[in-house]
């Protein structure tokens, strides 16, 4: 019986590991993307690294790498203060990796850096930095601290005249501005190149020079390339816009595009035209505020109108009725008055038997006015007619009696 070489599968594990790690020594900078990602509850990091074939994308290599949790707490971090993403699925990384083998968990990849410059590029590495450190000196809510006017009538422009962002800024306005009567000046400057950040911080200078006759700096620029409009980017373009003495509105680029001198200036929008939208859309909102203040007045005055002339209904209605009780109690005071009087009338008084003598048109109230001889007439109920005093004869108290004859 021919004898065999029998080994444990342990011991196969171990020259199976021994021959890798003999083999590739050392660490190794590993370009790959990221597949699957899981964290383990005791912080290590599980990532699947895979390779795609350019044709078809289908998975020419596949790798499973850990990171533990020591250096986990520690990449993780950096990697996404740098990138601004999460390690996730579909990324392309650069790690640092070291060949591992495990009899139990088999051959894998230690992951002990990760270089986000990679993950990002250089430039927009740049980028993020620029703006931690813009962030850090507390420069991004200074310029949108300012208070655009009311009524910004006075508006200080940086661009290029013959970019098409400025004819459409201009085209704009114009359509949409009339009436406002609004005051554009134009500040020359290039607006992409190595040249630009420097430029545009020129033109400023020139509008902060005389920043009391402007009420607002918009800095406008079509559409370009990623590389065109790199230089809006630029870190002394930026410190400048934040600490501009008017609000600056920015309006760069595409829908897409997003730049470090419109996260640092007063209001960011999309596009030129949307920058002349912007500056006409605060006059309209000024006008319908007008128009709506106007209808409130009115409102007010009507309303006001009634009030006073359901007051002065009021009054008249309360003048009319103290003017009717004044008349009954008026009326009432003459009907008694009147009744008196005719109670008290010589006609009254003859009606019961009485009669009136009259001398010289004057009644008489007593004979000591008459004497013998002398005429008078004497008033009854139903006609009258003259005597002629004859005597005058005492009453027993003493007081003369008058005798008459017809």
């Amino acid at each position: 019986m021919t004898e065999r070489n029998e080994i444990t599968l342990w011991e196969l594990q171990r020259m199976i590991k021994r021959g890798i790690e003999e083999a590739l020594p050392g660490n190794y900078w590993v370009k790959a993307e990221t597949g699957e990602v899981k964290v383990h509850s005791a912080g290590h990091c599980y990532i699947d690294l895979i390779e795609r074939n350019e044709k078809d994308s289908a998975i020419n290599a596949k790798l499973q790498a850990v990171i533990w949790a020591s250096g986990f707490r520690l990449l993780k971090p950096y990697f996404e203060q740098t990138t601004g993403r999460t390690l996730e699925r579909g990324l392309t990384v650069l790690v640092k990796v070291q060949v591992t083998y495990s009899p139990v968990y088999g051959l894998s990849l230690t992951i002990l850096d990760i270089d986000p410059s990679f993950t990002i590029g250089e430039q927009e590495l740049v980028r993020q930095r620029t703006m931690q450190k813009l962030k850090e000196e507390g420069m991004f809510d200074i310029n949108s601290s300012l208070e655009i006017p009311l009524l910004p009538r006075e508006v200080a422009v940086i661009s290029s005249e013959s970019a098409a962002g400025f004819r459409d800024f201009i085209k704009h306005t114009q359509a949409g501005g009339e009436g406002f009567n609004l005051k554009i000046t134009l500040f020359q400057a290039p607006v992409q190149g190595e040249t630009a950040p420097s430029g545009i911080i020129e033109q400023m200078e020139m509008v902060a020079a005389d920043s009391r006759a402007f009420d607002v700096l918009f800095i406008i620029r079509g559409g370009g390339s990623v590389h065109d409009l790199s230089c809006f980017d630029d870190y002394n373009l930026a410190l400048n816009i934040a600490q501009f003495p008017i609000p600056v509105i920015t309006g760069i680029g595409h829908d897409h595009d997003f730049h470090i001198a419109d996260m640092v200036a007063h209001t960011s929008v999309k596009t030129p035209t949307a920058a002349a939208d912007f500056l006409i859309d605060i006059f309209a909102a000024q006008e319908q505020q007008l128009d709506y203040l106007s209808r409130r007045v009115s409102l007010a005055l009507q309303s006001r109108l009634q009030k006073e002339e359901l007051n002065i209904q009021r009054y008249l209605d309360r003048i009319s009725s103290a003017l009717k009780n004044r008349w009954k109690e008026c009326e009432y005071k003459f009907e008694i008055m009147e009744r008196r009087v005719l109670a008290a009338s010589p006609s009254k008084i003859m009606e019961m038997g009485y009669s009136i003598a009259i001398k010289d048109g004057k009644r008489v109230s007593s004979i000591k006015e008459l004497s013998p001889k002398e005429q008078f007439t004497l008033m009854l109920t139903d006609g009258s007619y003259n005597c002629t005093v004859n005597s005058l004869k005492e009453k027993k108290n003493g007081k003369p009696k008058l005798q008459t004859g017809s």
